[in-house]
């Protein structure tokens, strides 16, 4: 529905809707080109999804890798996102990105008080063409923030749920954090967090909101976006919600939607993605607002049935935001002594592989039976492993608690987590075998090195496989997680919105994962969502901002 205002509750020139790392950047560049700008949040805090992330960011080419001698070019990675986009993005999109991310990322250590670190993160396929190992990772992290940095504004920064201990990347890697968190120096820890540090995504948000808040932006909270105020077919405001009121924005150059995905909306997960997403990692406040309001006005739409996979679990009583938890499972299926089942006892997929690529397969389809064979899967695993690693909030050595099955025998786990036996039994005595060898020939595991990345680099003969032999034997369901969806309204290369024929629609712009994905269906490295985010919320705030006024 169209809308035509005369009395607005206020105005501003730039408006940007969500507060995650796309409204963030997206909210500083418009600013530095000169417009008034207006941040609004749906929550009572900001930071979006990004806050509640690893905080990484995928940027190709950056002077911090340059200044370390380390070889990539613009075609080397152009080359290497085309080839695992499949063609969901133009040519011209993906080489914007590729063109446009190492600026960003200098601009924004120049001008905010922003800082991150290399990591020593590999792409996700290293070893296709372009691909990146460790050594010369594409993936920056942020280094440390004081949350008392933000004075009184401090409580308005999105707390981290399961990534709060302020650390490095540089001290998670030595420490090994996620699979043995007993080497980290929690004395070292303890400090920090007396004094207010935070880490990973929340420092992220942290440095770009200080960086918001040292240019005098008006930011506001609890303001949801309904729908967009069009005149002559330009945007021209919004009409949102405030305090249980209608509350109309005027934006003279234009609205950025960096909104979100829809993975907390169960209509559109029915109407647009292939599988059942049940357990999001993600804030539940990603509802697809902005996606509904494009929509609404004629949006092309794009990349729709993908999604930011993570397989996942849930530790029962727990939550965050007012909602159930969810957990995503990293280290606990690439460590070694732990393996994936699905109902019929058997494994199918490389339990190692990158989140996103392994969750793919969970929305594996059998023909015949008109199920999801995959769902909900099991992570099976041994008292090796328990003794030696962690299980999300489990350390080694505590006892295994009542959401965690656990069975003397494979045949007694079997029974109580619904698995066939035989085929269990089975899955096991041929896994063992390979996996003393280090080896994996039914799904090659531990041949990519990206397989390493959360495996113990102390086990023999590989970081990532182990057998799973000493009774007794624990499991935990696996669920489809995701970290946000990737599809929305199609964009142009300045991140305007395009209609379902190809036009621009003016004053409308799009970003992060509220955008039609650069990616299309892959996940290219550490921080291939916050990297897109960052950058097109760069590009689309540099653009409204020099846009004409209405």
């Amino acid at each position: 529905m169209a809308y035509t205002i005369s009395d607005w509750d206020i105005e501003t020139e730039v408006l940007v809707l969500g507060s995650g790392a796309a409204g963030l950047s997206a909210a500083i560049m418009a600013h530095d080109c000169g417009a008034k700008v207006l941040v609004v949040e749906k929550s009572d805090a900001f930071g979006g999804t990004t806050a509640c992330s690893g905080g990484g960011a995928w940027i190709p080419n950056s002077h911090l890798n340059i200044e370390s001698g380390i070889e990539d070019s613009k075609d080397k990675a152009f080359n290497y996102a085309k080839l695992l986009t499949k063609g969901r993005a133009s040519d011209e999109l993906i080489r914007t990105y590729i063109e446009t991310a190492p600026e960003m990322l200098k601009y924004m250590m120049d001008k905010t008080p922003l800082q991150v670190e290399r990591s020593s993160m590999p792409d996700y396929h290293p070893e296709q063409p372009g691909g990146h190992n460790a050594k010369n990772s594409r993936t920056v992290i942020p280094l440390l923030f004081c949350r008392q940095d933000l004075g009184d504004s401090e409580p308005l920064l999105r707390k981290n749920p399961t990534m709060g201990i302020p650390m490095t990347n540089s001290e998670m890697n030595e420490w090994n954090a996620m699979g043995t968190p007993q080497k980290i120096d929690f004395e070292l820890i303890a400090g920090r967090m007396e004094k207010g540090m935070v880490g990973f995504g929340e420092a992220l948000i942290g440095f770009l909101y200080e960086a918001c808040m040292d240019r005098g932006m008006e930011m506001i909270t609890k303001t949801r976006g309904v729908s967009l105020v069009m005149d002559n077919n330009k945007v021209i405001g919004l009409k949102s919600v405030r305090e249980g009121k209608d509350f109309f924005i005027k934006a003279g150059k234009g609205i950025i939607l960096a909104t979100g995905g829809f993975e907390w909306d169960e209509d559109l997960k029915a109407a647009f993605l292939p599988g059942p997403v049940t357990h999001p990692n993600s804030v539940p406040f990603n509802e697809g607002d902005g996606l509904k309001m494009a929509m609404a006005i004629g949006a092309a739409l794009g990349n729709m049935s993908e999604h930011w996979g993570w397989s996942s679990t849930r530790i029962p009583g727990e939550t965050a935001m007012g909602r159930t938890m969810n957990r995503g499972l990293l280290s606990e299926r690439t460590l070694p002594h732990s393996i994936i089942v699905n109902k019929q006892g058997k494994r199918f997929c490389n339990e190692a592989a990158s989140y996103n690529d392994m969750a793919k397969r969970l929305w594996d389809f059998n023909e015949n039976t008109t199920e999801f064979p995959n769902l909900p899967s099991w992570l099976v695993f041994d008292q090796v492993y328990k003794d030696s690693y962690a299980l999300m909030t489990v350390m080694p050595g505590d006892d295994a608690p009542e959401w965690v099955q656990r069975g003397d025998t494979p045949v007694e786990l079997a029974g109580k987590i619904g698995v066939d036996p035989a085929g269990l039994v089975e899955t096991l005595r041929r896994f063992n075998e390979y996996a003393a060898k280090g080896e994996d020939p039914d799904f090659q595991r531990s041949v990519s090195v990206y397989d390493y990345l959360w495996g113990d680099a102390d086990n023999k003969p590989s970081p990532c496989l182990g057998t799973v032999e000493k009774p007794p034997f624990y499991a935990v369901p696996v669920y489809c997680g995701t970290l946000g969806t990737k599809g929305g309204p199609k964009t142009d290369v300045h991140a305007r919105v395009l209609n379902v024929n190809g036009e621009v629609i003016d004053g409308l712009y799009a970003a992060g994962n509220t955008m039609a994905s650069v990616c299309g269906p892959a996940y290219w490295g550490g921080g291939a969502t916050i990297g897109p985010a960052m950058v097109f919320g760069y590009i689309s705030g540099r653009h409204a901002a020099r846009a004409k006024s209405k």
